[in-house]
C-alpha cells in the first residue's frame, strides 16, 4: 500500500522532482563519478559511545518553523565542535525549508564528520546528486519504497561509494531492511504519516537489529536521558533533530547528548 498523510505528500513532491533530473542524467554521473567518497558514515558511528547524528533542519511539517535564518553551515560547525558523529542535512525543500545547497555547505565545512543526506528518496537519481554534492550517507525510507526498489538503492547506493541508511518503523520493516543488505537500520519513534511520535516504539524494536549491524533511534530524544534510555535498549546512535536547531548553543547542546555509553544488544 503506498503512504498516506505527511509522507505521502512528500513521496509525491519528490517523484515530481525526479521528473526534472531525468534529462540531467549524464550530468549527474560524470559530477558523481569524478566526486571521492566522503568519511565513512558507518566507521563515525562504530564507537564505545552512543554516536550523536546532529541533524541541520529550518522547519518540520510536525513543528512548523524552527530556524528560518539557520546557516546550514555554521550550525554544523558547531555540532561537530560539540562532538557529533555525523551531520544529517534536510535537502527537502517544500516542507523543510532544506537544499541541496545547504548539504554541499555542509560537506565543505564539517569535514571530518560525514554527511546524511535526509530527503524522500525514490530513485536513483537522487542518490546521484546526494554523492556529487559530497554527502557520504541517503536516507532510504522503508514506508516509502517497495522491497524490491529500496533493495535496488540500496544496492545502487554501496556502487557509488555512499551509504544507505535504511529506515523503518516496525519489525517487518527491520526485516525488509536486514534483506536489503542494510549496515545501518534506523527506527523513527515518529509515524510520518500521522506525524505522532511513539516514545515507547524504538526500545521495544531495537533488539530486532541484528548485532552485527548499527542500530539509530530517532525522534522524541530531547535530553541526556533519553539517550541512556535508548542505550539500555540497545541503540548504537541516536540521530537529534529540532531540539538541536532551537538550542542557542549547537555545540553545548550535543555535549549534553553526547558521550553515553552503548549497552549493546543480545544476539
Amino acid at each position: 500500500m503506498a503512504p498516506t498523510g505527511t509522507l505521502g505528500e512528500l513521496i509525491g513532491l519528490s517523484e515530481a522532482a525526479v521528473a526534472g533530473l531525468l534529462p540531467r542524467r549524464h550530468e549527474l554521473e560524470v559530477e558523481a563519478g569524478a566526486r571521492p567518497p566522503g568519511p565513512s558514515f558507518v566507521a563515525a558511528l562504530q564507537g564505545e559511545t552512543v554516536a550523536v547524528i546532529a541533524e541541520v533542519k529550518r522547519r518540520s511539517p510536525s513543528r512548523g518553523d524552527l530556524d528560518s535564518s539557520l546557516s546550514a553551515g555554521d550550525r554544523s560547525v558547531s555540532y561537530v565542535r560539540g562532538g557529533a558523529a555525523a551531520i544529517s542535512v534536510l535537502t527537502e525543500p517544500t516542507r523543510f525549508g532544506g537544499s541541496l545547497g545547504d548539504l554541499a555547505e555542509v560537506v565543505r565545512v564539517a569535514c571530518p564528520a560525514p554527511v546524511l543526506r535526509k530527503d524522500f528518496i525514490v530513485h536513483e537519481l537522487q542518490v546521484l546528486e546526494a554523492k556529487a554534492a559530497g554527502a557520504s550517507a541517503v536516507l532510504l525510507i522503508a514506508r516509502a519504497l517497495p522491497p524490491e526498489l529500496l533493495a535496488a538503492l540500496v544496492g545502487f547506493s554501496r556502487a557509488h561509494e555512499i551509504e544507505p541508511f535504511v529506515e523503518t518503523r516496525d519489525a517487518a520493516e527491520i526485516a525488509r531492511a536486514v534483506e536489503a543488505g542494510a549496515t545501518v537500520i534506523g527506527i523513527n519513534a515518529r509515524n510520518l504519516e500521522t506525524l505522532q511520535i511513539d516514545a515507547d516504539l524504538v526500545p521495544g524494536l531495537l533488539g530486532h537489529v541484528p548485532v552485527e549491524l548499527l542500530a539509530v533511534a530517532e525522534s522524541g530524544i530531547g535530553d541526556r536521558a533519553a539517550v541512556e534510555r535508548l542505550a539500555r535498549a540497545g541503540a548504537d546512535a541516536v540521530l537529534v533533530g529540532s531540539v538541536l536547531t532551537l538550542a542557542s548553543d549547537g555545540a553545548q547542546a550535543v555535549r549534553d547528548l553526547a558521550g553515553v555509553l552503548r549497552s549493546g544488544r543480545a544476539a
